[in-house]
């Protein structure tokens, strides 16, 4: 029996030592998660409105876009492949199309999605799912050209507002037709600015659709949060019940109901309610419904009686013949919180894994081990990220968690600072639950280009995203120590930057009134300082690592 288990942890070494260094990460970078959290001004900490993005696309590497004039006539393109991270940096993709140019675009940063521009708009982006008869795809000869992505990036260059946004992106998913880029399914973005917060879902129209048809192509809603009110989209949509005669708070395609009717998938005589999330997305699935359960219950624990999913012994998880699989209504579309929600408390959130929950992957029965006194503990080798080969070895079953490999953000939106000052782009590369959070002010002017570098087939020493997933891979050697080692180090410096805040803008006020250009010089220069500090500690994190934990000392 003792050889038996040597034999099988053994193994999960061999295996883990296998992903370190034959994959690029442990995290497939296809793997979607994408969650995006929306907190009111009135709902957060500061009386700033936050919106945010986890999970993203390939293409990581973030840089500036500068304002540009064009002339009257001039066309913008429209791409395809603008997640493509294999392309070279400022090359967007395949052109498709093309749509009347504006006469004078915004500056905005820019990735796989888009998160904001210089006048503190900010979206984030999580995919959703649709219905089957919905679907369409470029590689089944789709003649929309609009993807979601290529919208984001119209947006922050034609608007300065979330309204604005909102209004923008629907008519273009209307005249252009919706292309779906993350499979052939739907889409739900967060549009934040200053003031107030919006969810837009997009959904396809199908195959037939033809650009002269004189049809919408595409069906989309949109719902303001209340700004004392927080929400979630986890991949998910979340409308419910539209009322166009609030204005305020509602807008929506024209064909969003008469679709569904025409269809056969809404009787208007039914006298039941039309259920904007019932109509045009399938039957809910675990994934989005436990990540709604996590959130709601921990912000608004007093709501209602959530269903029981807190993990109460190891064996609790697989328990799934007396698992509560409430209803996608069950949640709300969004919910005061019982505490005022600050950027701080959105990283929290973004970085879960599901602890202590019948989800939680490290509470497998499998990761446990002798402690030498007669009884058991969790292995040195629990992680809450196995890979595809360490949970078949383990028999895990896989959940999908808010933290995953990628990039993301959390955007900070206050109306009382200007602009350039007032947006602060919080953005992490790969894994946030490894990553640090640096701050990227909406008047930076260009990007270090330790942000910039990221080729997945080819390590870097000049490249941020590789210099955490070296550290991500070397935790798998020993996670339960490891992960404390990378604590100690990257919580200390995360919160220097939160620290800084004040003393920094104080400055940029100061420089702001005296000259505006050099006032952007001091937070360009400030964001590359936080970014260099913060690959210089991942560079030193995977020497300590690596050395105290090298396999020379397995003790085999």
């Amino acid at each position: 029996m003792h050889i038996k288990r040597s034999q099988r942890y053994l193994g999960v070494f061999l295996v883990i030592l296998t992903c370190l260094f034959l994959n690029a990460g442990p995290m497939s970078a296809s793997d979607d998660h994408c969650t995006d959290i929306i907190v009111g001004k009135k709902a957060s900490l500061d009386g700033s409105v936050i919106t945010s993005h986890t999970g993203c696309g390939a293409e990581c590497r973030v840089h500036c876009v500068p304002a540009q004039v064009f002339k009257k006539g001039d066309t913008a393109p429209v791409y395809y492949g603008i997640q493509d991270v294999k392309k070279p940096l400022r090359k967007y993709g395949k052109i498709i199309g093309q749509i009347p140019q504006v006469e004078r675009t915004y500056a905005y940063f820019h990735s796989a999605y888009p998160h904001m521009n210089e006048f503190q708009l900010a979206i984030g982006e999580s995919t959703l799912s649709q219905r089957d008869e919905l679907k369409v795809d470029i590689a089944w000869g789709a003649r929309q050209i609009m993807t979601i992505e290529q919208a984001q990036l119209f947006a922050l260059q034609r608007c300065k507002t979330a309204r604005e946004a909102v209004k923008l992106i629907g008519s273009l998913m209307e005249q252009y037709g919706f292309l779906p880029s993350c499979g052939p399914e739907s889409e739900a973005l967060c549009i934040a600015d200053p003031n107030e917060a919006w969810v837009f879902e997009v959904f396809s129209v199908g195959m037939e659709w033809e650009p002269d048809s004189g049809k919408s192509g595409a069906i989309w809603a949109a719902q303001r949060v209340p700004d004392d009110h927080v929400a979630i989209v986890p991949n998910w949509s979340i409308i419910k019940e539209i009322d166009l005669s609030q204005p305020d708070d509602f807008m929506a395609s024209e064909n969003h109901k008469q679709f569904a009717i025409d269809r056969g998938w809404y009787d208007p005589d039914s006298g039941k309610p039309f259920i904007w999330q019932e109509v045009y997305a399938p039957v809910p699935r675990e994934w989005a419904v436990g990540r709604l359960w996590l959130f709601y219950s921990a912000v608004a624990p007093h709501y209602k009686e959530w269903p029981r999913k807190k993990l109460s012994n190891p064996f609790k998880g697989y328990d799934a013949y007396h698992q509560y699989l409430e209803p996608l209504s069950y949640y709300p579309f969004s919910v005061k919180p019982e505490k005022k929600m600050s950027v701080q408390d959105v990283i929290t959130f973004q970085r879960s894994v599901f602890e202590g929950t019948i989800y939680d992957m490290t509470a497998d029965k499998d990761w446990m081990i002798p402690d030498g006194r007669g009884g058991i503990k969790k292995s040195p080798l629990t992680t809450p990220f196995p890979t595809k080969d360490m949970r078949e070895l383990l028999d895990i079953t896989y959940r999908r968690m808010v933290s995953r490999g990628g990039y993301g953000m959390v955007a900070q939106l206050r109306g009382w600072l200007p602009d350039p000052i007032g947006g602060v782009y919080w953005f992490y590369l790969d894994n946030q639950h490894v990553s640090t959070y640096v701050p990227i002010y909406a008047g930076v002017q260009s990007i270090s280009p330790l942000y910039t570098t990221y080729d997945p087939e080819k390590f870097s020493d000049g490249s941020a995203r590789w210099a955490v997933d070296f550290v991500d891979n070397l935790l798998y050697l020993n996670w339960q120590n490891a992960i404390k080692d990378l604590q100690k180090v990257r919580d200390p410096l995360e919160s220097s930057f939160f620290k800084d805040l004040k003393t920094v803008e104080q400055k940029a006020l100061v420089l702001l009134k005296k000259d505006p250009e050099q006032m952007k010089v001091f937070l360009t220069e400030y964001t590359r300082i936080c970014m260099e500090k913060t690959v210089e500690m991942y560079q030193k994190l995977k020497e300590l690592l690596i050395t105290k934990y090298t396999n020379n000392k397995l003790g085999m």
